[in-house]
């Protein structure tokens, strides 16, 4: 119940409010601060079709309240409506104005300005407007001119093949890449024939020019899509596709960071330029898009392209195709791609390293295929769009099994393996072709070390999935067995290792369901960490340790004896820092095992006696999994250096770090600070910052975990040194959703408790919390039933009262805000009293016009601001008497009141009292 929320209207009270009633209301709630209510009113007497003039009125109060919001561009339309009924109204030219400064037009500002000085020639406000608008229009056009030479300059000694100074040509290209990053620079290179220079030095093939080029042509594109369009257009998708699979590494990383600046600048664009050139220059950036896609799709099975280009490609791939939300409808490029592309994708997925015709590829290139199928699978919205998907897969594997020699079944079973580690249930329709699992079966048994490695994956794979564990563990098992035991070559022992432990870990957490016999899990985790420490195995087959230990660590002594193990601990961490991204998602979950950072729910005690009547399993836990078991084992992870591997994972740019991983590695930050003296070493090691993307993509459970583990650490350490810089302003939006009301009251608590500390620092961040909304929802709290997060709400309030906005509050109209916190100031619960009576002393001291409305909101508030003096706490006679000092400056009627009653007798007892000075 927000003082600020609207009151319910019924509908036929609602039919009676007339246009005018509701611009009124608007007014008052734009001279109160809160903007977007005023924007909403004003939209809403809209709905109503008022006439003409009224209409006119009502987009220019629009005009102002997105002008508040910084929403230059409706603020623009709005406006311009309200000119095309008169074009002679002064203020909505002057808001258009602020309107096209706020969006960089400024020569278009220009003119509007002059059109009102020319309607009020005296009014000083325009003129000096537009001096200050014209000294800034001057600037550009001074720096544009400045730019010119020097572009010209820098083009030549790149292109001049007698230059044999290096440090000349780099200083050249480093200019060239800066010069790119400003709007003016870009624009003058542009123009300065710029993309055919540009397209020259990437023709040289030599790999300094080419870096140079393409990170100019970063600038060039960033947020422009007309630009884009026409620098697509010069330089060709053939081209762009080319350099991408260059064998040279930086140069294929900054040509897929060109062309994902060019994806997102022909899928949104900022509109830098005038809206008219752009409609005039790009009518459909449809057909571009599809163009570089085709192109990069093209790539993939490409013989000659690299295997870091077709990694960067298929990375590219998984951040442009699929939907970014389930809120957007259209899915038509996914299906576009997988009508085109998918078995184009499903070739880097069958690729059999050392057989016959396949591809390139690198450690990671086959699990970016799987992640790209399946966020493709996800976005798919109907049956019959996903039986297309498993016919062209299944078409796919048909078409290297059927009738084909051992190196097409290899490559059928490696599909099969992709597709169980990527769209799952595509993944399970192809296991269930005739022939595939008993190929599977017999290949397990190969004396071809690189044939037995790809059937042993592909059983491992499929024993994650609940319809094929059934036949694995009655026909797999003991073939697994089989291979652990008597195998010569580690790589493949180590592979059957984990499908051994995948099928021993089906219990889970609970200690009654154990799958081997009594020592067998805590062998085969002895060896898992034996094959991790051992460096002379290449880094590939030390993964699949990790992928062991992720499944063996749900049993609690194996979790005990593998943080006991420092030198395991230290080599899993090198390995989430190798080029190997795979093994991300195991280290993760392995961690989240170590931690008990999983969710588990306290089962009903009702519930437990309806089971043991009905003789039904109940699960037990572990006694080494108790609290202050899994307290020791967070500070061995700790002092083993967990927070920095962790920060590194967060780094990496790769597909691997899915959102289910963000997830995980979330909850793991979440366990590491839930000790208060832990967190200042997890900031030290880099783990605040790590947190902030954290909180800001991957899943909702996985931004919820950090956002919850920033507050922790924001409420017990000085945010500026946690938080260094620009940094500490990123905190506030995850810590603003913990106020959601879906969040948990732990999760409230800790928010608003981490924000009153923010708010307490500085007017910038205090802005911050206020653009963010939370203000409302900081008030929605102190109606709060549970007494700590009101208190919380009011403490938080009280600092956001040092805003200018937050004051004016107070005063709206048909505000209750300022009665709160006068009636909290005479509460029973002591801190809420220190807090309320705290705000009022600040209120009061910054915004004078609150002390006479103080005297009447409430009857009580006399006898309220005694108690406050004649309390026994020293602090809140403090506060009492600040309000009282504040109260009596401010109005002589209201000092009048205070005299009449015993406030005198009060204070003049109070003066006197020496212990207090």
């Amino acid at each position: 119940p927000c003082p600020s929320s609207p009151v319910p209207v019924p509908d036929r009270c609602r039919r009676q409010v007339t246009p005018g009633q509701l611009r009124e209301r608007g007014n008052a709630l734009f001279q109160a601060g809160d903007h977007a209510a005023a924007l909403a009113a004003y939209t809403r007497a809209l709905s109503l079709s008022p006439a003409a003039p009224e209409r006119a009125v009502l987009h220019r109060n629009r005009a102002a309240c997105h002008l508040k919001l910084e929403d230059y561009a409706k603020a623009e339309a709005d406006a311009s409506k309200a000119i095309e009924a008169d074009g002679r109204d002064v203020k909505a030219l002057f808001r258009r104005s602020q309107a096209l400064q706020g969006l960089g037009r400024l020569d278009q500002a220009v003119g509007d300005l002059q059109r009102c000085l020319s309607l009020e020639p005296k009014n000083k406000a325009f003129q000096e407007a537009l001096r200050a608008l014209g000294s800034s229009v001057h600037e550009k056009m001074k720096t544009m001119s400045c730019t010119d030479s020097k572009v010209e300059q820098m083009f030549q000694i790149l292109l001049d093949p007698q230059e044999k100074d290096a440090d000349k040509k780099q200083k050249a290209a480093q200019n060239l890449i800066v010069l790119a990053r400003e709007e003016a620079g870009a624009e003058k290179i542009f123009q300065s024939d710029g993309v055919r220079l540009l397209t020259q030095l990437l023709d040289t093939a030599k790999a300094d020019l080419m870096l140079a080029a393409l990170r100019t042509l970063v600038g060039l594109c960033s947020g422009h899509r007309s630009r884009t369009a026409a620098i697509l257009a010069e330089l060709g998708a053939p081209r762009l596709s080319a350099v991408l699979g260059v064998e040279h590494e930086q140069v294929s990383l900054a040509a897929c960071n060109l062309l994902h600046v060019m994806f997102e600048s022909l899928k949104e664009g900022l509109q830098k330029d005038f809206r008219g050139k752009e409609d005039a220059v790009v009518l459909d950036s449809s057909k571009d898009l599809k163009l570089l896609i085709k192109h990069l799709l093209e790539l993939l099975p490409l013989e000659g392209a690299s295997a870091h280009g077709r990694d960067n490609a298929l990375n590219l791939l998984i951040k442009v195709v699929p939907r970014k939300s389930p809120k957007e409808t259209n899915n038509s490029m996914s299906l576009w791609v997988i009508d085109q592309g998918l078995k184009k994708i499903l070739e880097v997925g069958s690729s059999v390293c050392g057989t016959p015709g396949s591809l390139p590829v690198t450690e990671n290139s086959r699990m970016s295929a799987s992640v790209l199928l399946s966020k493709l699978y996800d976005d798919l919205k109907c049956d019959a769009e996903r039986e297309n998907f498993h016919h062209l897969c299944e078409d796919y594997v048909r078409s290297w099994f059927e009738g084909q020699d051992l190196a097409g079944q290899l490559r059928a079973i490696q599909t099969a393996s992709c597709l169980l580690q990527g769209p799952a249930e595509a993944g399970n329709r192809v296991l269930e072709l005739e022939g595939i699992m008993e190929s599977i079966l017999s290949l397990c048994a190969s004396v071809c070390e690189a044939h037995q490695l790809v059937a042993v994956e592909a059983l491992i794979h499929a024993a994650d999935k609940a319809k094929r564990a059934s036949f694995i563990t009655a026909n797999g098992v003991s073939l697994l067995k089989e291979i652990y035991k008597h195998s010569e070559r580690d790589s493949i022992r180590i592979r059957a290792l984990v499908g051994l432990c995948k099928l021993g870990s089906a219990g889970g957490t609970d200690f009654s369901m154990k799958q081997f016999a009594e020592g067998s899990t805590m062998k085969l985790a002895k060896q898992c960490r034996k094959w991790l420490c051992n460096e002379s195995i290449d880094a590939g087959t030390r993964r699949w340790a990790v992928e062991g230990l992720a499944y063996l660590t749900f049993d609690a002594d194996v979790k005990e004896e593998f943080v006991e193990d420092k030198a395991a601990m230290q080599a899993m961490f090198h390995l989430a820092r190798s080029e190997d991204r795979s093994v991300l998602y195991a280290v993760a979950s392995t961690l989240v095992n170590c931690t008990n950072s999983y969710d588990h729910e306290e089962p009903d005690p009702q519930m437990l006696e309806l089971a043991k009547y009905a003789k039904q399993h109940i699960p037990e836990q572990h006694p080494k999994d108790k609290p202050e078991f899994v307290r020791r084992r967070v500070r061995k992870l700790l002092v083993a250096g967990v927070v920095s591997a962790l920060s590194c994972m967060v780094r990496s740019e790769n597909p691997a770090l899915t959102n289910s991983c963000r997830e995980l590695i979330s909850r793991v930050f979440l366990a590491l600070v839930e000790e208060a003296e832990d967190r200042g070493g997890v900031v030290a090691q880099g783990g605040g910052k790590a947190l902030i993307p954290l909180s800001l993509e991957g899943t909702e459970v996985g931004q919820t975990k950090a956002a919850q583990a920033l507050a922790k650490i924001t409420i017990t350490s000085n945010p500026e040194m946690a938080f260094p810089g620009e940094r500490i302003y990123e905190v506030v939006r995850p810590l603003v959703s913990l106020l959601h009301l879906q969040r948990s009251g732990l999760e409230n608590f800790e928010g608003l408790m981490a924000l009153t500390n923010l708010a307490g620092i500085s007017e910038r961040l205090r802005q911050k919390i206020l653009k963010e909304k939370a203000v409302p929802m900081i008030e929605g709290y102190m109606f709060e039933e549970h007494e700590l997060i009101r208190l919380a709400a009011t403490e938080c309030m009280c600092n956001m009262a040092m805003s200018k906005e937050v004051q004016e509050l107070f005063l709206a109209e048909g505000s209750d805000r300022l009665k709160l916190m006068v009636l909290y100031s005479g509460e029973e619960d002591e801190k809420l009293r220190r807090a309320a009576s705290g705000t009022l002393a600040m209120l009061t001291a910054l915004h004078p016009p609150i002390c006479k409305r103080i005297a009447q909101v409430t009857v009580h508030w006399l006898e309220i601001l005694q108690a406050l003096l004649l309390s026994p706490s020293a602090e809140l006679q403090h506060r009492g008497a600040v309000v009282v000092m504040n109260m009596v400056a401010a109005e002589r009627e209201v000092a009048e009141q205070l005299m009449a009653s015993e406030m005198l007798e009060i204070l003049s007892v109070l003066a006197k009292d020496q212990d207090k000075p």
